[in-house]
């Protein structure tokens, strides 16, 4: 199935008000949350009936815009089979930050056909902040166009983020926090995969990495990325990102001194907890 830019443009805004609707329930949710509702999916990796039921909201809507497209989604409510159209989701990024009431927190949402990224949607819940691109069209956040920044190493706000995967990344992260604390203006930790990645696209970041994510946390937030004009590639610092669990977002100016370092201080670590990360 093809789509032109039109139909993409028409099919993205939809989608931005689906988002906008699971954001609201995300939000209404919060006013009544209670910890007792959170189970565990692995250690330090939460869920709760907010995750599923934004999940179940997202894709019968999306159902309902293109009943031909599969599906990929984090809770796993919905499949595909030999779909040229999936769409991924994540209905809930930042749970962990949502059950501690910590900005920020988002929906994620990409249609993609192939290795090709069609469009991203990614609405971060507590600022009421819809970032949004399709394929070729720009990138923009609440109907205003948006662009990465200007910023060069030494003044750049980078984005090391931590993911669930603490033993195995653990020796990684402490050797990029050991080479880019004092070589950048400062390190921040958001909590949110999607919205690291918008962060960057409107240039409030200028640079991030994480390893051990999934399609869901990313996919919406690279394109933007890419449509605001700067670089994604992961962490062997191939282009072809779209099935792998490792991401590197910049600006474009600070990308090859993060991907090299990347690269560097991953084979750095003793073997015996060494994780090779051009897999």
């Amino acid at each position: 199935m093809t789509m032109n830019e039109s139909q993409l443009r028409e099919l993205t805004l939809s989608v931005c008000g689906v988002a906008r609707q699971a954001g609201g329930y995300i939000a209404s949710e919060r006013q009544k949350f209670s910890l007792a509702s959170v189970e565990r999916k692995h250690a330090h990796d939460y869920v709760s009936y907010v995750d599923k039921g934004s999940e179940d909201l997202i894709v019968a809507a999306l159902r309902k815009l293109l009943p031909e497209a599969g599906f990929i989604t984090e809770e796993g409510s919905a499949g595909h089979d030999r779909e040229q159209l999936i769409w991924v989701i994540d209905p809930l990024d930042g749970t962990t930050n949502f059950i501690h009431r910590y900005a920020p927190y988002a929906v994620s949402i990409a249609l993609v056909q192939g290795s090709d990224i069609l469009l991203g949607v990614v609405y971060e819940v507590t600022a009421s902040e819809c970032y949004y691109a399709w394929r070729g069209g720009g990138a923009y956040m609440n109907g205003e166009a948006i662009r990465v920044s200007s910023q060069r190493m030494e003044d750049a706000l980078l984005c090391l983020q931590l993911p669930y995967n603490s033993e195995a990344y653990k020796p990684v992260v402490k050797k990029l926090m050991d080479h880019f604390y004092g070589r950048c203006a400062s390190i921040r930790m958001s909590g949110s995969a999607a919205m690291s990645l918008c962060y960057v696209a409107i240039g409030r970041l200028d640079g991030y990495a994480e390893r051990y994510i999934g399609r869901w946390d990313y996919m919406a937030g690279a394109l933007i990325v890419c449509e605001a004009g700067g670089r994604v590639t992961d962490y062997s610092g191939s282009t072809d990102f779209n099935r792998g669990d490792s991401i590197i977002a910049t600006n474009g100016i600070v990308h090859a001194e993060m991907a090299e370092a990347v690269y560097e201080h991953s084979m750095a670590v003793p073997a015996h907890t060494r994780v090779d990360l051009r897999q």
